[in-house]
């Protein structure tokens, strides 16, 4: 099973502010509200969501290929994910164009308020992972984009029987019900954490449960709780992995998903494979940035058998 990995490619500007949000809001004054943050540091990071599941793939051994649009900016980014194992093929440069931009604040509560300049990604709708061969022994991901090539992604996918997860997570909002309906119609996984389960639930005016029976698989994250897999007419709670320390939140979502999507393309229980995603998720918080992070594959398993004991499945990864 190839990989095809959509979404976004940015550079992330991470802020950390050194106190929290919810002690400088106001409640009662919500309809004006104008706040402003001093923040301790400030830090530009490899990011985007596509680019930080095909990076976090490529560690796991895989061989994914990137889908989307970069600016004129994107020369170090590009030989940074070439040189992890990346495939980028499928993204296309556009002259006068800056890639896309994320301005993150943390608090010291991992609480984030986050702005998004789309930039060059406004263009991510004229390229394709079908111009790349993708096929239904494939799995494409529609992980957060421009929304007309999110929705181009999932109608072609679903037209041609390719697999494919979707994550609409922080597009969700501007999604309407129609929209993100079309969204889940093909899709063989709809991932996101809790609050945005809810979100997705509510947009279809429907109970959680009911969206769960909606997508053959469905994926929640907790954070620092675990995850639930709902998979097969069978729910797996998934335990989290332990952290050494906790220093960015950013970009563990999309680690996660890289280590769900490498048990997946081996086959591996949902068990298994969810305590990979854990795991994954675990070495993004340790670092400050999405990309900062790396291993061996050897000293991953390793990890896995201190966290989860040994296993024959996950074993197969140093094969």
């Amino acid at each position: 099973m190839r990989t095809f990995v959509t979404g976004s490619i940015a550079y992330d500007y991470i802020m950390v502010f050194p106190g929290k949000f919810r002690e400088h809001i106001l409640p009662e004054k919500m309809h004006v509200l104008s706040v402003s943050f001093l923040v301790d540091s400030l830090k530009r990071q490899r990011g985007g969501t596509g680019a930080n599941i095909a990076y976090n793939l490529a560690l796991l051994g895989n061989r994914p290929m990137l889908v989307g649009a970069v600016g004129e900016d994107f020369g170090e980014y590009h030989k940074w994910l070439e040189q992890h194992g990346v495939d980028l093929s499928g993204v296309k440069t556009h002259s006068g164009e800056f890639t896309s931009s994320c301005f993150i604040n943390n608090d010291l509560q991992d609480n984030q308020i986050t702005a998004f300049y789309p930039g060059a990604m406004v263009h991510a709708a004229a390229v394709s992972p079908i111009e790349f061969g993708a096929s239904d022994r494939d799995l494409v991901v529609i992980a957060p984009n421009d929304p007309k090539a999110m929705a181009r992604y999932a109608a072609e996918c679903t037209e041609r029987g390719i697999p494919y997860l979707y994550d609409p997570s922080m597009q969700i909002p501007r999604m309407s019900k129609e929209e993100f309906e079309e969204g889940c119609k093909g899709a063989k996984v709809l991932i996101g954490n809790d609050y945005e389960f809810g979100m997705m639930a509510e947009k279809l005016g429907v109970a959680e449960q009911e969206l769960h029976q909606r997508v053959p698989i469905t994926v929640v994250t907790k954070g620092e709780a675990g995850a639930t897999i709902v998979a097969d007419g069978q729910s797996f709670d998934i335990p989290p992995a332990k952290p050494n320390q906790v220093v960015d939140p950013t970009g563990a979502g999309d680690a996660f998903r890289a280590g769900l999507i490498t048990g997946m393309a081996r086959g591996l229980s949902w068990p298994t494979a969810g305590r990979i995603a854990a795991l994954t998720a675990v070495h993004a918080v340790e670092h400050m940035g999405p990309q900062e992070h790396s291993y061996s594959i050897a000293e991953f398993v390793e990890r896995y058998r201190a966290n989860y004991g040994a296993s024959d499945e996950v074993e197969t990864l140093l094969k």
